[in-house]
This record gives C-alpha cells, structure tokens and sequence, in this order.
C-alpha cells in the first residue's frame, strides 16, 4: 500500500492461478493459508476445489466434483475444530462438508424449492455468542434460518404474505448477535429492498428500498451490538446505513456512494479494522472486475448522514 494510506491504495496480485471452470463464492479455510473455492463446470456440476499458498504458486490440495453446481458458501457456523463449510447450490440444497473427506455431505437439507443464491453463518470459530446457525435466500422468495445440530427443519423462515409478489432474494447478513437473544437478518432482494429481521421477536424491525436489485450485504460486525451494514448494488452505487440510530418513521440514515461503472456483487469488512472494507465491481471494459478500497471517515456523524 502506498506511503499516503488509504488515498492511494495499491492492490498487488501475489499469486495467480486460471481455473476451467466458473467460480461463484471463495473463503479463507478459518486459521489456515488454504481457502476453498466453489462453482460450476460448463457441464453444469459443481466445483469444490482447496488450494493452499506455496512460494511461487498456488497448489490444489483438495478437488471435489459434486453432481450440482454450488453458488455459495461459508464457515461462520461451524466449530473451529471442524471447519465444516456449509453450501447452497442451484437445485436449492443446503450442505455441509468436511473438507478433508468430502466426497459425502455431513449434513443436507432441501432449504428451498430453488436456487440458494446467498449463505451466512453465525456462532462458530469461536466468535461471539449464542446458537451455531446458517442462513440462506433464494430465488423462490424465502429467507430460512437453519441450525445443523437439529433435523431438516428451518427453525425461522421468512416467506412473503399471502398474495404478495415472490421476490429473488440475492444477500442475507446476520448481525446484533451481541447476547444470547439478539440476532438479527438482513435480506436483499432483486427490486431493491431490503428487510431487517429480528430473530427475537419474529418481526421485520426495518425495510427500505434503494431503487436497484441488492447484491451484497454486510455488517462491519455481525457479533457486535448493530454498528453499520453496507448494501451493494446495481449499477454501481452502495448504501452505509448507521444502524446505531433508528427514526420511528425514516429508518436508519444512511451515505450513498457510486463506486463503480456497473454492478458491486459484494463488500468484505476487514476483520482487523472494520471501518476499511472493499467493494468488489466490475467493468464493460474488462473481465477481470475491479476492487476498490474505502474507509468509513471519522466525520460521517448520525447527524451528517442523509436520512433517504
């Protein structure tokens, strides 16, 4: 990184490696210098590969090739012992594997009745409190929240009303999972919305609209008492909300941005310092994408932020 700091970051490519086939989700395997990629081959399986960093070159240590192609994943619900990673897929499964014996899921669930487009976990590694948990949106327009310790059953879904519009949901987030009672849900769907669900009280606390399809979704925290939560979208704007401060009647203020040409598919928070986080884009011009770098300024006060 630049002398300057955060004004002129540099993002230099350690290693590089080109794989046959499209990748949809990757992970840091938790304590180690290996990560887990996952995707679909042309012939419409699923890629489950592990790679571990070498001096020169990134080394394959693990590859699996399931019968589905899997869109998502994460370990934030598993024992840091086991470092099982959890997966949705495109016939609309929820699977978890241990990465050392993969060839069969530890455990699986028909979560929905179509794509799982998007996966988070909460109460593993060893971070924060409260219950192991998983959850998982999707196309058919429901939000689950899943628990690998009890049986195939959700123990909360989120569903539209009876007579409402099934909506694609692209980004779920868990956060507030500060006490043993607190967690809360954050969905982002194909319109623009996006709903906050509390877990405690089985209610939508908050839902806005920020006028494009919702691509990614994260708290700077998710084991901390609600801080901030960034929303990606289409056509290359992201939304800070302050979720230290709710109006009764306009919700959480937030800062809007335009960071990109064309759609952020996600932001990632730094672990070691949440107010830098990237959002990750991509270019008509080129198909590599491109990552930007931003920190939260100490001057973005509840006072200064626009209440949309």
């Amino acid at each position: 990184m630049a002398a300057g700091g955060l004004a002129n970051p540099q993002i230099i490519a350690h290693l590089e490696k080109s794989l046959d086939y499209t990748i949809f989700d990757v992970k840091w395997i938790p304590c180690s210098a290996r990560f887990v990629v996952v995707g679909s081959h042309a012939r419409g399986t699923g890629a489950l590969q592990v790679f571990e960093m070498g001096q020169k070159e990134l080394m394959l240590s693990k590859k699996y090739e399931k019968k589905d192609a899997i869109k998502c994943c994460t370990f934030g619900a598993t024992a840091l012992q086991d470092r099982h990673l959890a997966t949705g897929n495109f016939t609309g499964k929820m699977e978890t594997w241990d990465l050392e014996k993969g060839d069969l899921p530890v455990y699986s669930v028909k979560a929905h009745e179509e794509i799982v487009n998007c996966i988070d976990g909460v109460g593993g590694l060893g971070v924060g409190i409260g219950a192991p948990e998983i959850v998982t949106g999707s196309r058919d327009g429901t939000v689950k929240v899943w628990d690998v310790r009890q049986d195939t059953y959700p123990v909360a879904k989120m569903q539209p009303n009876e007579g409402e519009a099934k909506r694609d949901c692209w980004a779920v987030a868990f956060g507030n999972t500060y006490t043993e009672a607190e967690r809360v849900v954050a969905a982002g769907y194909d319109n623009g919305d996006v709903k906050l669900f509390d877990l405690r009280t089985m209610s939508v606390r908050w839902e806005h609209n920020i006028k494009n399809g919702v691509c990614g979704l994260q708290f700077d925290r998710k084991d901390i008492l609600m801080n901030k939560l960034v929303a990606t979208s289409l056509e290359g704007k992201f939304y800070t909300f302050d979720m230290r401060v709710q109006h009764p009647k306009k919700g959480f203020p937030c800062v809007m941005e335009k960071a990109h040409k064309s759609t952020i598919w996600g932001v990632r928070h730094l672990p070691q310092n949440r107010d830098v986080y990237m959002t990750l884009g991509a270019t008509v011009q080129s198909v590599y994408g491109n990552i930007i770098i931003r920190k939260n300024e100490p001057s973005w006060t509840t006072t200064e932020l626009s209440m949309e």
